[in-house]
């Protein structure tokens, strides 16, 4: 005869039910990716509205709007809260095994995808041509409609964000892009959420109004337009990120330019600002560059050499450090020639 122990039934870990589940979820989600399906969401019933109605006189865009949005809405939550169901049934007739088909785990590839089919579904018959679905009238009259429902405010954003966020939540499975901890108390809830790394946060450069979550924040500021940063060619100045481009291609004062002596021979590239203090330090080898170009084919190199180290010793109050481009270097250069050449005359008379 058995034993009563043996007739004990066996104690299993208990499992979690939904009367079992926290009574208070986080389920604060990525804006991002939020406002990405938001878009996604205005798109697709655009194109549903648009396509459904091509080739028919009686109807327009705006007419089915309402039973469409409805219609897509009921449909993106019953595929949203099966995909995972549907991803495995995909595995399994991909064979299993060793063959592995990539499923996208990104809510807003997933939720593209499911728009996709549902806009597949409600083509009409001249909406399935494959002409019309190539055409660009037809993405001109989704485009078009897309501004009139914005411009109208059919389908606000907001109400957009909050299907967005159910939708996100339904597929994200992995928890990458939403907070799905629990908590038993509503006070455990909102303790949680002032520190929970999807909680919003809005920019903190003046006249920046994005909203992002505080795990954005770091490559929200890496590519904000309005953040006030260094400038790039070190200059002292202080220029916002959108005019910085600008600013180093135009009046940044360490921006690269050729020497005033290019076109004569000196190859230096030198920050704006340092125009002065180059043409000080490379005086001599201009002198040559000039001297070459007033006296073509009637000295030598080496004269060349020569009669600058004259020149330099011969100026007075640094007019030749003071000429800073071409032209003005000429003249001081032929006006201390001819002033040697006079004292140099006066010297063979008797």
């Amino acid at each position: 005869m058995k034993s009563e122990e043996m007739d004990r039934p066996v104690e299993t870990e208990e499992t979690p039910t939904r009367d079992t589940l926290p009574s208070f979820r986080c389920l604060l989600c990525n804006t991002e990716v939020v406002h990405k399906i938001a878009h996604v969401l205005l798109q697709g019933l655009a194109t549903s509205c648009v396509d459904n109605t091509t080739g028919d006189f009686f109807k327009e865009p705006r007419s089915v709007a309402v039973d469409i949005r409805k219609e897509m809405v009921d449909y993106l939550t019953e595929r949203s809260e099966s995909i995972i169901a549907e991803s495995f049934l995909l595995q399994q007739e991909g064979g299993g095994g060793d063959e592995v088909i990539e499923v996208s785990d990104h809510p807003t590839e997933i939720i593209t995808d499911i728009v996709d089919d549902f806009t597949g579904i409600k083509r009409n018959f001249v909406g399935k041509v494959s002409g019309w679905l190539l055409s660009e009238n037809r993405e001109d009259r989704i485009d078009d409609f897309i501004q009139e429902m914005e411009k109208t405010g059919f389908w606000m954003i907001d109400r957009r964000k909050a299907i967005a966020e159910l939708l996100l939540i339904n597929v994200d499975y992995k928890n990458t892009y939403h907070c799905d901890l629990g908590f038993e108390t509503e006070s455990e809830l909102d303790e949680h959420r002032m520190k929970c790394e999807f909680r919003p946060v809005r920019c903190t450069n003046v006249g920046c109004n994005a909203t992002f979550c505080v795990i954005q924040k770091d490559e929200h500021d890496s590519i904000c337009a309005l953040k006030i940063l260094n400038c790039e060619q070190n200059c002292e100045q202080m220029i916002m990120r959108k005019e910085m481009d600008r600013h180093c291609i135009t009046v940044c004062p360490m921006k690269l330019v050729n020497c005033p002596f290019y076109q004569v021979g000196c190859e230096s590239s030198i920050p704006r600002c340092k125009i002065g203090l180059h043409c000080a330090d490379f005086l001599h080898s201009h002198i040559i560059h000039v001297l070459q170009l007033i006296h073509k084919n009637e000295t030598s190199p080496d004269d060349f050499e020569q009669q600058s180290i004259l020149l330099e010793k011969a100026q007075l109050e640094n007019q030749l450090t003071k000429a800073l481009d071409i032209r003005s270097l000429t003249y001081e250069i032929k006006k201390l020639e001819n002033n040697m050449k006079k004292l140099e005359d006066n010297k063979e008379q008797p």
